[in-house]
């Protein structure tokens, strides 16, 4: 279980359980890491060369993190959404063409004359629309747009910023556990020692064999705590190289540079000075989440005007051009031939019939009708039209729909400003929490490096009655664990303290470097 764990507003507590006392199942509990591990596609490995700087490792699982991989392309799929809604206030046009085939019985579109044959026809068509008015909607979608593309990139700087501080608390877990580790390591050796001269001592008689017993009991106690201290460091190093997306295979090879950390009391009553209220007023100025909270509110208060938007009347504009072609449609020609003859008749009312011929004739024209074939693009010309239309939809009734969308865009701008305060509070409970924790671990570290100062004393007094056969192996036994624990509680407050200490630091706008 890590000891301090970064979350993006709210920091886990310091969990007082000594990792040298812990058994190594405690690393293996069902607590759920707070970022997953790190992958980015396509990016290669880089070899692990040299020990790894907290700075580094933040800038390198940065590059390589694949939750802020993931919010890079959530910004990315806001931003085309966003293209799209500018798009919609921008004219409609498109083409169309038909080709069709009828058989048997089957009337002709442009001579509406029914016909058996087999009939080929041809239709193409050009259509524009534009909306000239929609009560607003368009035009504050577009804004609504821009707000939520802002509040998507914004996102991208808190997920960076998870992932420092997941980085920095990883990173200082494995520092704790290496501390622990030498502690561990010099403590063994003192074992080992105390060992080796009880048994000088029983050959001499000066001492019971009890003490021995004692001493070798103790000294599997030591290996023991340094087994499961060994464990701790290498569940911390799995994470961090996990976090770096480093393979794990090389975490035997991964090393990181450890600082030389000044004691917490080298510091202020308070933690280095910093005021939490200071704090507060700068993180909620540039921290991304109130940021990203703030745009949200303003996108849903848009969500009111487009919402208001279906009130009103809808005006559209449409036309477009339109042309066809029929294989059985033919067209006439007509032609002049050669002049007739026709004789003039005169009025005689002794001829038969009471009219007689005139020397006079009368040439008549002659006309020839031929049927020709209608060709394609003849057609496509000749059958041609156009048209223009408005459209105005009033709406009357359409169900209450209009109502309930602008009552829940009044519920959603409600919902945000309550995610917005939250993220607030949140925001100063964290710098308090961390305030707090920072100070009680430095007053720890006080009263804990006093304790271990008195415990080493004691510890000295009981080895030399132990060696000289004056105190029994359990009080001795007593004694070198209590000096042990106090020791173990010294190092996790001395690292709870720089941890929740960068904590402030970084909400100050500081970068995360030890």
């Amino acid at each position: 279980m890590p000891l301090f764990e970064a979350r993006p507003l709210a920091l886990a507590g310091f969990v007082g359980v000594l990792l040298a006392l812990a058994p190594a199942a405690n690393a293996q509990n069902s607590a759920v890491p707070p970022v997953p591990p790190a992958a980015q596609l396509g990016r290669p490995q880089l070899p692990v060369t040299g020990p790894w700087t907290l700075q580094r490792a933040v800038d390198y699982a940065l590059q390589n993190n694949l939750t802020v991989r993931q919010s890079e392309l959530t910004a990315q799929q806001q931003e085309a959404i966003q293209r799209l809604n500018r798009a919609a206030l921008l004219p409609t046009a498109g083409l169309n063409g038909t080709q069709g085939f009828n058989f048997g019985t089957n009337r002709d579109p442009f001579t509406n004359q029914f016909q058996q044959l087999n009939v080929r026809t041809n239709n193409f068509s050009a259509t524009a629309q534009l909306t000239l008015f929609s009560g607003f909607q368009l035009r504050n979608t577009v804004k609504q747009g821009v707000l939520d593309a802002q509040a998507a990139r914004i996102d991208i700087a808190k997920a960076r910023n998870d992932l420092s501080l997941n980085v920095a608390s990883s990173f200082l877990q494995l520092l704790l556990a290496q501390e622990l580790i030498r502690a561990s390591e010099a403590r063994l050796g003192t074992v080992r020692a105390q060992v080796t001269q009880s048994e000088k001592l029983l050959k001499a008689g000066a001492v019971a064999e009890g003490n021995l017993l004692d001493s070798r009991a103790q000294l599997a106690g030591e290996e023991r705590t340094l087994v499961t201290a060994q464990n701790q460091r290498d569940l911390a190093q799995l994470t961090l190289v996990q976090l770096l997306n480093l393979d794990p295979a090389t975490a035997t090879q991964f090393q990181v540079d450890v600082p030389a950390l000044a004691d917490p009391t080298a510091y202020t009553t308070s933690p280095d000075g910093l005021d939490p209220n200071a704090t507060y007023e700068l993180a909620r100025q540039n921290q991304p989440d109130v940021q990203a909270a703030d745009l949200r509110v303003e996108s849903a208060r848009r969500g009111i005007d487009i919402a208001r938007g279906a009130y009103y009347p809808r005006l559209t504009v449409a036309g477009g051009v339109q042309t066809g072609f029929s294989s059985v449609r033919t067209q006439f020609q007509r032609t002049q031939g050669e002049p007739v003859e026709v004789p003039v008749l005169q009025r005689d009312p002794a001829a038969p019939g009471g009219y007689s011929p005139s020397p006079f004739v009368l040439l008549s024209p002659q006309f020839n009708t031929q049927t020709l074939p209608y060709n394609f693009f003849d057609q496509l010309g000749d059958n041609r039209g156009e048209f223009v239309q408005f459209s105005l939809n009033i709406p009357i009734l359409n169900g209450l729909q209009s109502r309930v969308g602008v009552q829940r865009a009044q519920v959603n701008v409600q919902q945000a400003e309550l995610r917005s305060e939250q993220t607030r509070l949140q925001l100063r409970q964290t710098i308090q929490q961390s305030f707090a924790d920072a100070l009680a671990a430095q007053r720890r570290f006080t009263a804990s490096s006093r304790q271990v100062d008195a415990l080493q004393l004691a510890f000295r007094n009981a080895e030399i009655r132990f060696n000289n056969g004056l105190l029994n192996g359990t009080d001795f036994n007593i004694a070198r664990n209590n000096l042990t624990a106090a020791e173990s509680d010294m190092i996790q407050a001395k690292y709870e303290f720089f941890f929740r200490r960068k904590v402030l630091e970084f909400y100050q706008g500081k970068p995360l470097a030890l």
